[in-house]
């Protein structure tokens, strides 16, 4: 089941803001351009009462009066008004839009569906009492506070290149949320969290799971440690249910960040954490999008998953009048496969290293946790 609407769009901090609504538009029709498109299910948008559950109220309160036009002295304390998070008109409402296409996800798994994919939202770095990093509202969180509500065990994964770290402190002391990030360390890069000592507090502790990867890290030592991390914590933990961060900027082409993930360790990962579901939740799982900051690599690492979701196979080439139109649009050129060329960027003399201190913060996170996963 794909839950989508055009309205998603609406979230739009401007034509020169990293989070574009253009990435949704070039992906759609991509998906429509290759013959792959099939209808949606339109959610409605979340109540301000369905995201109080995991907000607070003078959160939302700032961000309704900064939708309205209404002067906020104090909202930046808040996190909004910011270079990464400006206010627009409507902006409670766009979020709110986002925020009710992960709840209707929830829903459907509650009533019985197995793979949802949410062709939007990730917003994962809005907390309790504050917007960030482009984030206005949790709409992971307020997903997985639903399904937590209905008695499920719920299993966090988190892919983006930048830590969950909203998610994770919203959770933080929650024993039937797992969080599980892999990420470019927080000592280079926004938001500057996601350590290995960050493990939970109270009931949640020992469920609050960070790799933090070096920069520079390639699909290699990624799968290397994703594949050792995933199925270890998952067996210990036992989820009814994934849900999934899939950001696509770990991504070599990516702006914003240093990881160089390909389209190929994309669709190796998408592919293991369907396996993974069906192995640990019962086949469970709601997949989300998040960050992505190169145009290309995006839309063509989310088609990935499109394709990955609905066992489809994948096309040897995207349509030609595709990318003719797109080109022209964005005045570049584009890749014209799914997957990325071979030596697509210079070669890491500094491999080996890197791949040892991946292995080594592995050791020391699952040394950490193990006395508290495992019991």
């Amino acid at each position: 089941m794909v839950i989508y609407r055009d309205a998603y769009r609406l979230y739009n901090f401007g034509p020169e803001h990293p989070f574009s609504p253009v990435r949704l538009e070039m992906l759609t029709s991509l998906l429509e351009a290759l013959g792959v498109w099939r209808e949606p299910i339109p959610p409605p948008e979340a109540t301000r009462e369905e995201v109080l559950s995991v907000h607070s109220e003078r959160l939302v309160k700032r961000v309704e009066a900064a939708s309205r036009g209404e002067r906020v002295p104090d909202l930046e304390h808040y996190g909004l008004g910011t270079g990464d998070t400006p206010v627009f008109p409507g902006m409670d409402r766009a979020a709110r839009i986002l925020v009710g296409g992960t709840l209707e996800g929830a829903r459907r798994i509650l009533s019985g569906e197995k793979r949802v994919l949410q062709l939007g939202g990730g917003l994962h770095h809005a907390q309790y009492d504050r917007a960030s990093g482009f984030c206005v509202y949790n709409d992971l969180s307020v997903a997985i506070r639903h399904l937590t509500r209905a008695g499920l065990r719920v299993a966090y994964l988190d892919i983006d290149v930048h830590h969950g770290d909203g998610v994770q402190w919203i959770h933080y002391e929650e024993k039937e949320v797992l969080t599980l990030s892999l990420h470019e360390s927080g000592r280079y890069l926004f938001p500057g969290t996601g350590h290995v000592h960050e493990m939970g507090r109270g009931e949640g502790t020992g469920r609050k799971l960070n790799l933090p990867l070096e920069p520079f890290t390639e699909d290699e030592s990624y799968l290397e440690v994703f594949e050792a991390l995933l199925p270890w914590a998952l067996g210990a933990f036992r989820p009814d249910v994934l849900v999934v961060q899939a950001g696509a900027d770990a991504h070599f082409l990516d702006p914003l960040a240093d990881l160089l993930l390909t389209t190929r360790a994309y669709e190796r990962l998408f592919r293991l954490i369907l396996e993974y579901a069906e192995a640990f939740a019962g086949g469970r799982v709601l997949f989300t999008l998040g960050g992505g900051y190169s145009l290309d690599a995006a839309v063509r690492v989310w088609a990935l998953l499109y394709h990955v979701f609905h066992g489809l196979p994948l096309p040897e080439r995207l349509p030609e009048g595709w990318l003719r139109a797109w080109e022209g649009r964005l005045g570049r050129p584009l890749t014209p496969t799914l997957h990325d060329p071979e030596g697509g960027y210079p070669e890491i003399p500094r491999k080996p290293e890197i791949e040892k201190r991946n292995r080594l913060t592995l050791a020391r996170l699952t040394e950490l946790v193990s006395p508290y996963l495992l019991h």
